[in-house]
């Protein structure tokens, strides 16, 4: 391959991470009937299931786990797409990665859950959306901390700050 087919490559395919990052199901979906791989990662490792969900949006994403894209790849930070939902606060997103099966119990490298993750911010809808489907808040991080730790630790963080 020569280096300008490989500069029009990556440029396509910055653009089919840019699809998933706005919410373009329709082209996603036409893509990925053609044979694009729906599991691709881009050079930060994210899917392009975590970029729907990490930008809200739900047609995207759904169309994306039907066709087969998994729920759970990690970011090469460690990072899962529901962890992502959970601290953006994305309800609905949370409730779609569970619905097709995302672990509820998958940790980043520090052993933060997405239970963790929500109950940080205050996100008290994902925090018992969560708990309903086994995130279990009693489980720890590489700190020690429990859900209910964070969720204390970061109120008395932005309650010393005013």
């Amino acid at each position: 391959m020569s280096a300008e087919d490989e500069a029009r490559m990556i440029a396509a395919l910055g653009q089919v991470f840019d699809l998933a990052r706005n919410g373009d199901a329709v082209a996603l979906a036409a893509l990925i009937e053609r044979g694009m791989p729906p599991n691709l990662r881009n050079e930060k490792g994210d899917t392009l299931v975590m970029l729907a969900a990490y930008h809200g949006h739900a047609n995207a994403l759904r169309t994306l786990l039907e066709v087969g894209a998994s729920p759970d790849i990690r970011n090469a930070m460690g990072q899962t797409p529901i962890a992502g939902a959970a601290y953006k606060g994305y309800t609905e997103i949370v409730e779609i990665l569970l619905e097709h099966g995302a672990d509820v119990e998958g940790a980043s490298p520090d052993g933060r859950t997405a239970l963790m993750t929500a109950a940080m911010f205050q996100r008290t809808d994902i925090v018992e959306m969560l708990k309903a489907h086994g995130a279990d808040p009693e489980a720890r991080d590489n700190r020690g901390m429990t859900a209910a730790d964070a969720a204390a630790f970061m109120a008395g963080r932005h309650g010393s700050a005013h």
